[in-house]
């Protein structure tokens, strides 16, 4: 029997539409966090509405996931897709359209729990005219990004200065690692109320097959060193890095060499041009023929190809987590990361994989030849992953310490709602 106290719930994530397929632009590792998130707590009696913006007009408005979960669009602005940095001069309909959907089904959500920067300024306008806890999660942080960008956007000062403000006027954030929490405290606000949540990933679903089955439900050969990227066309992801890691003669010439990049693109818009420019490089470093673009996958097929993979490359310029890491973890596929934001907290160097600077092709050559090398290591460093994952980034520990602290937080705005009620009579 759930708990009376469980109320509903909104997961705001503006730009990172919950139940859009994993891959397409704007959709990566946050789309997953909400989504899965939301399902997990919704598991725990919670109703639990994930409001995004529509980008098409062939959209449904509400997409429902369970009994208890569903994704709600909101127009704001023309349904169409916008780049993120063009987003801010559309969130006042947002908000608008938000308040209008709570009027027009009385409700009055409780728990505003916002996702990136856009979604929180709507929370922080949202708190303004309702009584509402707010929960801020970043998923990036503009302090650190601009550091690794050559050329900073117009958006940028707004950006940072309404990060900070979430982190001093939320009733919490919710940091990802502790490296994130370290940034926080470093780069945006000493002030403000931090706890820190992992992410967490699906072990049902990944690591259900052994390599060997994988690869014969895919067709890869049994001998073929399998080196797997999985992502978004980005260049901070830092595909560049691994293409040019894997064309060095210390790779190259590993036998059956074979690199796989999955993730989709559109044509027309700036991930598309991504994915051209890494096939470009591709060509240069002669690894046409040793290289396959997979697209977007299926969930399902997705968790094969982390489970077929000898090692899965995460080459980002900056992650405040890393899901993909974790997924490949859960697999029993070792991981070579970027040594960069949450990355060195998900992957433990010697044990779960190995880490390297940030856009150091050499070294990312290195760690990638060291155990392609090495079978029998990387299979004992698959298996202490997976154990990592199990012990700390399931769903279910992420949704538990979630419902403690929105219960703690509900808790606390009664008790705000009490002592108004007794100071006005």
């Amino acid at each position: 029997m759930f708990s009376q106290n469980r109320e509903r719930i909104a997961l705001i994530s503006v730009h990172g539409d919950p139940a859009i397929a994993i891959g397409q632009e704007e959709a990566g590792g946050q789309n997953v966090y909400v989504r899965r998130v939301g399902e997990a707590l919704a598991e725990k009696g919670w109703h639990v509405d994930m409001f995004a913006r529509r980008i098409d007009p062939d959209q449904e408005h509400i997409v429902q996931h369970n009994a208890r979960c569903r994704t709600i669009r909101l127009d704001a602005g023309e349904p169409k897709f916008i780049e993120r940095n063009e987003l801010l001069q559309k969130l006042p309909e947002f908000i608008e359209a938000f308040l209008q959907f709570q009027e027009d089904h009385n409700i009055t959500y409780p728990i505003l729990h916002t996702n990136y920067w856009l979604s929180g300024y709507v929370g922080m306008e949202l708190r303004q005219q309702q009584a509402s806890k707010m929960i801020h999660t970043y998923h990036s942080l503009g302090a650190i990004k601009y550091r690794n960008t050559a050329t900073i956007p117009p958006i940028a000062k707004t950006r940072l200065q309404i990060e900070q403000a979430c982190l001093e006027t939320a009733d919490c954030v919710v940091s990802t690692s502790p490296q994130e929490e370290e940034h926080l405290r470093a780069h945006v606000s000493q002030k403000g109320n931090i706890t820190i949540i992992p992410c967490g990933t699906e072990i049902e679903r990944f690591g259900r097959v052994d390599r060997a089955t994988a690869r014969q439900k895919l067709g890869i050969p049994p001998q073929e060193k399998m080196v797997l990227y999985v992502g978004r066309f980005d260049p901070r992801k830092g595909i560049e890095t691994l293409v040019k890691a894997a064309g060095r003669s210390e790779v190259r010439e590993q036998p059956h060499l074979h690199l796989y990049i999955a993730g989709g693109s559109r044509e027309g818009h700036k991930d598309s041009q991504e994915c051209q420019r890494i096939k470009s490089i591709v060509e240069q470093q002669q690894l046409s023929d040793r290289t396959s673009f997979l697209g977007r996958l299926d969930r399902d097929v997705l968790a094969l190809y982390f489970s077929a993979a000898d090692v899965c490359v995460v080459p980002s310029h900056y992650e405040p987590f890393g899901l993909v890491a974790i997924e490949a973890m859960a697999s029993r596929t070792p991981v070579i990361a970027s040594a960069v934001g949450g990355l060195k907290f998900t992957v433990i160097p010697e044990e779960t994989g190995l880490l390297a600077p940030a856009q150091d092709d050499e070294a990312f050559a290195e760690a990638i030849a060291r155990l392609l090398s090495d079978p029998e290591w990387c299979e004992q460093l698959g298996e202490k992953g997976r154990d990592r994952v199990e012990n700390l980034f399931s769903w279910r520990g992420v949704s538990n310490q979630l419902d403690s602290l929105y219960l703690k937080m509900l808790k606390s705005l009664k008790s705000e709602s009490v002592r108004e009620y007794q100071t006005i009579s």
